[in-house]
C-alpha cells in the first residue's frame, strides 16, 4: 500500500499493542499499520468476533486474547477501553511489562487515567504518557474503524511531572503518523476544557433526546425535526457505556460547567418570560461572535502553517486547536461600519472597557507572581485575550474572563513551561514586545507569531537591547515577526540602556527581562512614557528604582534582578484610549454632556486631555482617586468650539495612541493644527498618519503630511453646529483606532460615512458600537 503524506518511512518501534478495538482503538491500530509506524500492530479484545473482524478488515497484523502474552511483546501499549476498566487493565498488565515499555491511552478524562495508574502501580510510571484524540463518531465498534479518522485532528498529550521526554516523543510521533497534530496540555486544564466542550454537549444531547422521547407527541417531534435538531442530537447516538464512564470519571469538572450552563439557561428562561429583547439579542450576538471567531481561526490554520514553514524549519505546527476552550466575549466583528449623521444631543453616563495596557500587564505579572491574583475590569478584547491565552499555553491556570473577572494562579518567576505551539498574539504588538523580554529569561525557546498586520511591525527595537543582555533573539529580515526568543548558556546580564526613541513597550520589555538577571538593569528614556509597568511591579512587591534625571533631563528607571512577585488584586480602570473617542465626539458635537466613569488618568497617559484642553475643550475631572496604584477619575465632557494649535512636543508620547481621534478634533477646530515629531505613528497597526490623511481628504478636509506629522486645516465655525465632514467611504486599513475615529466624525457630517475593513474594532473596544449608540450616535 502506497504511503501518504505524514506517514512514517520506516518502523519506529517493533510492536504496538492496542487494547480495546472499538472505533477509537481500531482506527488508531489501522492508521498505524497503514503508516508503517510499527513492524507489528497487535490488538487485544475480550470479544473473539471483534478480533476476527479486525483481522479481516486489515485493522491489525495480529490479535491476542491473552493479556500477559500480548504485553510481554509490546514496546508501546495504548489503552482504548472504557475509562472504568483502566485500573483493572493496568493491574493485569503490571507483572508482564517490559522495563522500557511506553504506556499511553486515548481516554477523555486524564485525571481518571492518573488515578487508575497510581492505584495499580503505586506511583505514576515514568514512561506513562496520557493522551486524548479529539476525533470520533457516533458509530462504535471495530466495524466503524477508519484509518483516516485522525487526519487533521488534534491529539492532546498531558504529560505528568515525573514523565520521560523520550516516551513523550515516541507517543507524539505515533499520533503524528496517523495524520493528527499533537499538543500538550496540563491534566487538570484538559479535563476542565473537555467538560465544557465535549462532555457537557453530549450530556445535553442525551438528556434532550430522552426528554423528548417521553413526550406524548414524540413521533411528531422527531418526524418533523429540522436539520439543526438532527445535527445537534446526532451525538446522542454515541456509545452509552463509554459516556456513562466519562461523566462519572470527570464528575467534578462537569458539575462545575453544568452549574454555569444552568445559570445561563435560567437567565434565558427569565428573559423569554419577561420578553427581554435586549438580553436575548446581546447574548445571541455574543455567542455568534465567539463562534465566528473560532471559525476564522480554523480557516487561517493552513495560511499560518505556510508562513511559519518559511520562517523556521523547526516549526511544524502553529495553531492552537480552536474551539476547545469556552470563550464568551463581546466580539463585535464587522466588515464595515455604517455611520449616519448624528441629529441627537449626545448625553449619558457610561463606563468604557478596561485599560488594555493594564489588562496585558495584569496577566503577565500575575502569572509570574507567587499566589493567586484576582483581576476585575479586565478588557475582554482580542489583544488582551491573546496575552491570556499565551500564558495558558505556558502552563498558567487562568480562570475567566467572566464579566471582566479573571483569576490567575501564579507559577512564580521560573514556573512557566514551554508551549508546544508558537504563541499566537494576534494583532497585539504590546503582547509581543513585552513578552519578548519576559521570555528572554526563561530556560526554553519560544516562538511568537501574529496576524498579517503584526507580522509587518518592527520588533528590532526590543530584539537589539535584549540581545545586548545576552538573549538569543531571532526575527525575520527587516526585524519583523515571527520572533524566536530564548536564553543563552551564560544567562542574561544587566545593562544600562538609553532608548533611541521614547517607548513604554521597549522600557517594559527590558524591565521584565531585568527580573531574570544578576544586578540592576537601567533604562533611560528620552521623553516620559507610560509607567504602568513600574506601578504594577510595585503593586506586586517589586522595588523599582528611579535615578536623578541625566544632564539632558532624561529619566532613568532601574530594577534589580531576582526579586519575588507577590500576588495581589487588581482593579483595571477604564481605558483612556477608548474614552478618547467619546471625549472627542462629545467635544465636537453640536450638543453634548457626557460622563465617563472610572477612567484611568495615569500622568503618562493624559496627553489627550491636555491637548484637548489646549484646544479649548470643556473637560472636567471629578471624583479623582487612586485604585490599585493607578489614578482614576470620572470625566465630564461638554461640547464647545475647539481651536487649532501646534501640539506640544512633550505631549506626543503621552497621547501617541490617541492621535487618530485628535485628528478628527483638529478637523472640527477653527484654524490650523500642526503635529511634528510623531514618526512613531507610521509604524503602528497601520501608518496612522497616511491612513487618517486619506480618509480626511475623502471627507473634505484640507491637510498636508510630513514624514513625522501632519498639518490639518480646521473647518470649525463659531456657531459650532455646522457640519464639517461630507459623507463618503473611507478605509481603516484594519486598524481599530482608525475605524473608530472616522465613526465619531459622523457627529459633524452631512451624510453617511462608511468605514471599511473594521473587523479589528473588537481589538480594544468590543462594545464601541453599543456605547456610542447609547449616547445618541447612529452606527450599524
Amino acid at each position: 500500500m502506497q504511503q501518504e503524506s505524514g506517514q512514517s518511512n520506516a518502523p519506529v518501534v517493533d510492536t504496538v499493542l492496542v487494547i480495546g478495538l472499538g472505533l477509537i482503538g481500531g482506527s488508531l491500530a489501522w492508521a498505524l499499520r497503514h503508516a508503517g509506524f510499527a513492524r507489528t500492530v497487535m490488538g487485544v479484545s475480550r470479544q473473539p468476533a471483534t478480533l476476527k473482524t479486525a483481522l479481516e478488515m486489515g485493522v491489525v497484523d495480529a490479535v491476542e486474547t491473552d493479556f500477559a502474552k500480548a504485553a510481554e511483546q509490546a514496546d508501546v501499549i495504548v489503552l482504548c477501553t472504557p475509562l472504568g476498566a483502566y485500573e483493572t487493565v493496568f493491574k493485569r498488565l503490571k507483572p508482564h511489562l517490559k522495563t522500557d515499555v511506553i504506556l499511553t491511552d486515548a481516554g477523555s478524562v486524564k485525571g481518571s487515567v492518573v488515578k487508575a495508574a497510581k492505584a495499580a502501580f503505586g506511583e505514576l510510571p515514568q514512561r506513562l504518557v496520557p493522551g486524548h484524540p479529539i476525533a470520533g463518531s457516533e458509530r462504535s465498534g471495530v466495524a466503524a474503524a477508519n484509518y483516516k479518522l485522525y487526519r487533521d485532528h488534534a491529539v492532546l498529550l498531558t504529560p505528568h511531572d515525573n514523565g520521560c521526554e523520550a516516551a513523550y516523543n515516541v507517543v507524539s510521533s505515533m499520533w503524528e503518523a496517523t495524520g493528527a497534530y499533537v499538543q500538550s496540555l496540563d491534566i487538570e486544564h484538559h479535563d476542565q476544557v473537555l467538560a465544557a466542550t465535549s462532555h457537557l454537549p453530549h450530556l445535553i444531547a442525551f438528556s434532550l433526546v430522552d426528554t423528548l422521547a417521553g413526550e406524548p407527541d414524540n413521533r411528531e417531534i422527531f418526524e418533523y425535526a429540522a436539520g439543526g435538531f438532527r445535527d445537534f442530537t446526532r451525538i446522542a447516538a454515541s456509545d452509552p457505556v463509554m459516556w456513562h464512564d466519562i461523566l462519572l470519571q470527570n464528575a467534578g469538572a462537569i458539575l462545575t460547567t453544568l452549574d454555569h450552563f444552568s445559570e445561563g439557561l435560567s437567565e434565558f428562561r427569565e428573559a423569554i418570560k419577561n420578553r427581554d429583547s435586549d438580553f436575548i439579542l446581546k447574548h445571541f450576538g455574543r455567542a455568534k461572535a465567539a463562534r465566528d471567531y473560532f471559525s476564522q481561526v480554523l480557516d487561517q490554520r493552513d495560511q499560518n502553517k505556510k508562513r511559519l514553514a518559511s520562517a523556521s524549519q523547526s516549526i511544524t505546527r502553529d495553531e492552537v486547536m480552536a474551539g476547545i476552550e469556552s470563550v464568551c466575549r463581546q466580539d463585535k466583528r464587522v466588515k464595515q461600519l455604517t455611520v449616519n449623521p448624528c441629529e441627537k444631543k449626545l448625553v449619558g453616563k457610561i463606563r468604557v472597557p478596561g485599560d488594555k495596557s493594564i489588562s496585558h500587564r495584569s496577566i503577565m505579572l500575575g502569572a509570574l507572581a507567587e499566589g493567586t491574583t484576582r483581576v476585575s475590569g479586565f478588557l475582554e478584547g482580542e489583544d488582551s485575550l491573546a496575552t491570556l491565552k499565551a500564558f495558558q499555553a505556558m502552563g498558567v491556570s487562568i480562570k475567566g474572563p467572566r464579566d471582566g473577572e479573571v483569576v490567575i494562579e501564579g507559577v512564580g518567576l521560573h514556573g512557566l513551561k514551554p508551549s508546544d505551539e508558537p504563541l499566537d498574539l494576534g494583532n497585539s504588538g504590546t503582547s509581543m514586545r513585552l513578552m519578548a523580554g519576559l521570555l528572554a529569561g526563561q530556560r526554553f525557546v519560544s516562538t511568537l507569531i501574529g496576524d498579517e498586520s503584526l507580522s509587518k511591525r518592527p520588533m528590532a527595537r526590543v530584539a537589539k537591547p535584549l540581545s545586548q543582555m545576552g538573549a538569543a533573539v531571532e526575527t525575520q529580515e527587516g526585524g519583523t515577526p515571527p520572533m524566536k526568543v530564548g536564553p543563552n548558556e551564560a544567562g542574561l546580564e544587566a545593562i544600562d540602556y538609553t532608548m533611541p526613541m521614547a517607548s513604554a513597550q521597549v522600557k517594559s520589555s527590558l524591565m521584565l527581562a531585568g527580573l531574570y538577571v544578576s544586578g540592576t538593569t537601567w533604562v533611560e528614556e528620552p521623553a516620559p512614557t507610560r509607567d504602568h509597568t513600574e506601578r504594577m511591579l510595585r503593586g506586586f512587591g517589586v522595588e523599582v528604582l528611579e535615578s536623578e534625571p541625566t544632564a539632558g533631563g532624561f529619566k532613568r528607571v532601574g530594577l534589580e534582578g531576582g526579586q519575588t512577585l507577590k500576588a495581589t488584586d487588581i482593579d483595571v480602570p477604564g481605558d483612556i484610549s477608548s474614552a478618547t473617542f467619546i471625549m472627542v465626539a462629545a467635544s465636537i458635537a453640536p450638543q453634548a454632556d457626557v460622563m465617563l466613569c472610572h477612567v484611568g488618568i495615569n500622568p503618562t497617559r493624559v496627553g489627550v486631555i491636555n491637548i484637548l484642553k489646549a484646544m479649548g475643550a470643556s473637560i472636567v475631572l471629578e471624583n479623582e482617586r487612586v485604585v490599585g496604584g493607578e489614578p482614576v477619575a470620572d470625566i465630564r465632557v461638554r461640547s464647545t468650539q475647539l481651536s487649532g494649535i501646534e501640539i506640544p512636543q512633550d505631549q506626543i508620547p503621552l497621547a501617541i495612541d490617541e492621535f487618530p481621534a485628535l485628528f478628527v478634533a483638529a478637523a472640527c477646530a477653527q484654524g490650523e493644527t500642526v503635529l511634528r515629531g510623531a514618526e512613531e505613528l507610521r509604524v503602528k497597526e497601520s501608518d496612522r498618519i497616511e491612513a487618517m490623511a486619506q480618509g480626511l481628504l475623502t471627507l473634505g478636509i484640507e491637510l498636508s503630511t510630513t514624514p513625522d506629522g501632519i498639518v490639518i486645516q480646521g473647518k470649525g465655525a463659531a456657531g459650532h453646529a455646522e457640519p464639517v465632514f461630507k459623507g463618503g467611504v473611507v478605509e481603516s486599513f484594519g486598524d481599530h483606532r482608525i475605524a473608530m475615529s472616522f465613526a465619531i466624525a459622523s457627529v459633524r457630517a452631512t451624510d453617511t460615512i462608511v468605514v471599511k475593513d473594521s473587523d479589528n474594532v473588537a481589538t480594544s473596544f468590543p462594545n464601541f458600537v453599543a456605547l456610542a449608540n447609547e449616547l445618541g450616535m447612529e452606527i450599524s
